[in-house]
C-alpha cells in the first residue's frame, strides 16, 4: 500500500471512530506496522495542515483524533445545535395535565373534561414523546388508553408521578375577605 493510500485509510478510520485512537488500534485496524502507521499519521498531519483543510489531527487522551479547525467552531456549533421546538400550546398543556393526573385515560375521557376534541393535541404530544399508548380500555370499541412517558418526567424534572404537585380541592377558593 503506498503512502497516499495509507494516509487516506488512516483518515477514514479516525473519521469513523469519532474518538481518540491509539497507534496500536489504528495499526491493527489498518493491518499496518506501528512504524508505517506513525509515518502515515505524520503524512496525514502535514496534508491537513498544508492544504488548510477543515480538519486537524491532534494528540489527545493517549491517542490521536480528528477535530474541526477552531475558526470553524461557530459554524459547527450552529449546525449541531438542536432546533428549538415551539412551546406547547395552552390546549396541549391542559391535555397533558389531564393525562398526567388521570392516567391511564382515553381520548373520549379527556374530551369530556376539556369539552373539545383533542385528536391533534394527542398527536402532537405523542410526536414529542410526552405521552404514549399504554393499553386498551375494557369497554366497547376497546379505546386506547394514554399515559405519560419518562421523557415527560425528565422535561419537568420529576423522579416519578408522585412528585406532581397536588391538585387544588374542587370548589376551594381563596379567602375572599369580609362580605
Amino acid at each position: 500500500m503506498h503512502s497516499e493510500s495509507v494516509t487516506a485509510l488512516l483518515e477514514a478510520l479516525l473519521f469513523a471512530a469519532g474518538r481518540p485512537l491509539t497507534i496500536k488500534e489504528l495499526a491493527n485496524a489498518a493491518g499496518l506496522s506501528l512504524e508505517d502507521t506513525e509515518l502515515g499519521l505524520e503524512e496525514l498531519r502535514r496534508t491537513l495542515a498544508d492544504a488548510r483543510r477543515g480538519l486537524v489531527l491532534r494528540e489527545v487522551a493517549g491517542g490521536v483524533q480528528l477535530f474541526t479547525r477552531p475558526e470553524f467552531a461557530p459554524y459547527v456549533r450552529r449546525l449541531l445545535q438542536p432546533a428549538e421546538r415551539p412551546r406547547l400550546s395552552q390546549a396541549a398543556l391542559e391535555t397533558l395535565a389531564i393525562i398526567a393526573y388521570r392516567q391511564p385515560i382515553t381520548r373520549q375521557e379527556i374530551e369530556a373534561v376539556r369539552g373539545v376534541r383533542v385528536d391533534q393535541v394527542l398527536f402532537t404530544l405523542e410526536e414529542r414523546g410526552l405521552i404514549t399508548e399504554v393499553g386498551r380500555k375494557d369497554a366497547p370499541g376497546r379505546p386506547v388508553l394514554y399515559g405519560t412517558t419518562p421523557a415527560f418526567l425528565r422535561s419537568l424534572g420529576l423522579a416519578s408521578l408522585k412528585d406532581l404537585p397536588p391538585l387544588p380541592e374542587v370548589g376551594a377558593t381563596k379567602d375572599a375577605g369580609p362580605a
